[in-house]
């Protein structure tokens, strides 16, 4: 049986970023068109860590989705760049995930705040 002061939370805080980061993406580019390597730059200011690794392939699932669309646009410093904006059908669903994240946001602190009126301990059966 594993000690619980032992165990490495490093696993779950990365499934936890990963899990909201098609939504951190898409909160991103519906603020305006956005070149990839900023929107990379915006997700790791806000603490997501995120590498390029992972945000080319979450692009094209979110455009081959039909959330983000891209244009390509010259750049005055090398080859052209695409540039992604959010679609009315990402817009959309935009929307109901933020809806979801409101609610999941109200649930969780909820729980956190009677954990902590507890002294932040889970009660032993």
């Amino acid at each position: 049986m594993t000690d619980q002061s032992t165990i490495n939370t490093t696993n779950t805080k990365q499934q936890m970023r990963r899990g909201i980061l098609e939504f951190c993406t898409l909160l991103v580019v519906a603020r305006g068109s956005a070149y990839a390597n900023t929107i990379l730059k915006e997700l790791k200011k806000a603490d997501l860590i995120v590498v390029e690794g992972t945000i080319y392939p979450l692009l094209t699932r979110l455009k081959n989705s039909g959330l983000l669309k891209y244009d390509w646009e010259e750049s005055k410093s090398g080859p052209p760049r695409k540039y992604y904006t959010i679609t009315s059908k990402g817009e959309n669903f935009l929307l109901e995930l933020t809806k979801m994240w409101r609610s999941l946001d109200k649930s969780i602190n909820s729980l956190i705040k009677k954990s902590s009126a507890r002294g932040g301990k889970v009660k032993k059966k």
